[in-house]
């Protein structure tokens, strides 16, 4: 009888190991490359990648693309009278910047839709009111309203643009794009919305270097 409840054990324990041995294994899939590609003669694939910019922050320093040579970062556009979808994208992207601010090859780049009202000045003082003591981690973009509409629309492939019909005279998405080391998009998210940042959040470390 011993025997036998030893033979039954063994060969429960056996079949167990090989069924979840043999239970199919989730392999993680790589972010994708958005947007337009096409393959060179070569044989290469180029990928979309965002346009050169430079645009001041919130401490008057310039800031473009080579700035974020080798970093990833996550970008938006709002602005700062905004009535609608703004504050909840900030609040948002607060729980992105508190999680990864201390990370150097991070960043994140809020480009004001709204030049004119706007300001350096205006800008640092809506982000220290955020919590945002300096632009270490936290860009906030102004600049040209024609350049900041132009690669909203072509590179950043989301909604940028003034709209007298629209609340606050400005229309604009509540997209947050993930762009990794070399430029290209990896990632859009609804920033209005916890659930798709918190995905975002979870997608962030995939590329980080």
């Amino acid at each position: 009888m011993n025997n036998w409840k030893t033979l039954s054990l063994l060969t429960f324990a056996s079949l167990s190991f090989w069924y979840c041995s043999s239970k199919p294994q989730q392999v993680e899939q790589p972010l994708p490359k958005l947007g337009n590609w096409y393959v060179e003669t070569n044989g290469d694939t180029v990928y979309h990648q965002i346009a050169e910019f430079k645009f001041l922050n919130q401490e008057g320093d310039s800031i473009s693309n080579a700035d974020m040579a080798g970093k990833v970062y996550v970008a938006d556009f709002f602005f700062t009278t905004c009535p609608t979808i703004c504050p909840i994208m900030k609040k948002e992207m607060l729980r992105v910047y508190e999680l990864y601010k201390d990370n150097p090859n991070f960043k994140i780049l809020s480009h004001s839709i709204d030049p004119t009202h706007d300001t350096q000045e205006v800008l640092k003082d809506f982000a220290e009111k955020l919590g945002v003591e300096d632009a270490s981690t936290w860009n906030f973009l102004t600049g040209p309203s024609q350049k900041i509409y132009e690669i909203g629309q072509t590179s950043y492939l989301t909604t940028a643009q003034e709209d007298q019909l629209e609340p606050g005279g400005f229309l604009h998405s509540g997209a947050f794009v993930l762009v990794d080391q070399n430029g290209h998009i990896r990632g859009v998210y609804d920033g209005t919305k916890a659930d798709q940042v918190d995905d975002l959040i979870r997608d962030i470390p995939k590329i980080l270097p």
